[in-house]
């Protein structure tokens, strides 16, 4: 599923000082990616948010984009979509909290999946954690389900401020497509070769699951149409992939 969408004059440049007419042209433009950006993230949403305030959150991400674009400074393109994102995901963080009971049982599957591989020398399957645990399965399934809102695996973070220094520049970190840097190139195969193998060590439901959701970009619920599961039997097959990466990345780290 492609968003390359055709943003017409927002491509590369912008004349100064963005007028309401042109907003609202750009707003336009934008508005489906926005509300396919939402929809893609439906399945981490706490009760008390709806899909309008992912809406209203990317909106004003695209707005901040627009006010802050520079000419030149890589496209307004990737740049907004870098905003629109981070916003819905700022929305999503503020209005989640998530339980010190919850936390500690994602601690204890993650533990479990890598004493369990340790022993068996062999990804565990959902019964072995299960009762390693000393869950049911159906218990079992309730908590992957119940913590699906709290697990995420960050590739990065755009606006990274613990140190109390000035918040990183997004647009400096926009590619130049032609530029062509050893350095970074190899770090980025590193990056990838290291991801590859994560996955590659997940049993096959996980991994097609995440092929779909992350390369393919189709929401939950088509996900689960193609895999032929409901919806909420996604987000958990979904979170325990995600456990599992991290338990290993925290093993071999």
């Amino acid at each position: 599923m492609s968003n390359d969408n055709s943003i017409g004059h927002t491509g590369d440049t912008r004349p100064p000082g963005v007028g309401e007419e042109e907003k609202e042209q750009i707003i336009r433009e934008f508005l489906p990616y926005i509300k396919y950006t939402a929809s893609r993230l439906l399945w981490r949403l706490p009760p008390q948010l709806t899909i309008d305030d992912l809406i209203s959150a990317g909106l004003i991400g695209l707005m901040d984009a627009v006010d802050k674009y520079e000419t030149g400074r890589g496209k307004l393109k990737t740049y907004a979509e870098f905003r629109i994102k981070g916003a819905m995901l700022d929305e999503l963080r503020a209005g989640d909290w998530v339980p010190r009971s919850t936390k500690k049982k994602v601690n204890d599957i993650k533990s479990a999946h890598s004493r369990l591989e340790k022993e068996l020398g062999r990804m565990p399957d959902d019964e072995e954690v299960a009762a390693a645990l000393d869950l049911t399965l159906e218990d079992y399934y309730k908590t992957l389900y119940e913590a699906s809102g709290s697990i995420s695996f960050r590739f990065e973070d755009f606006e990274a401020d613990a140190s109390g220094e000035d918040k990183l520049n997004i647009l400096e970190c926009i590619p130049d497509a032609q530029a062509r840097d050893p350095l970074a190139l190899l770090e980025d195969g590193v990056r990838r070769d290291m991801l590859a193998g994560l996955i590659d060590g997940l049993p096959e439901k996980e991994k097609l699951l995440l092929s779909l959701y992350y390369w393919d970009e189709l929401t939950m619920k088509e996900i689960g149409k193609v895999m032929k599961l409901t919806e909420g039997r996604v987000c958990q097959i979904h979170t325990q992939a995600l456990i599992r990466m991290k338990a290993k990345l925290e093993k071999n780290t």
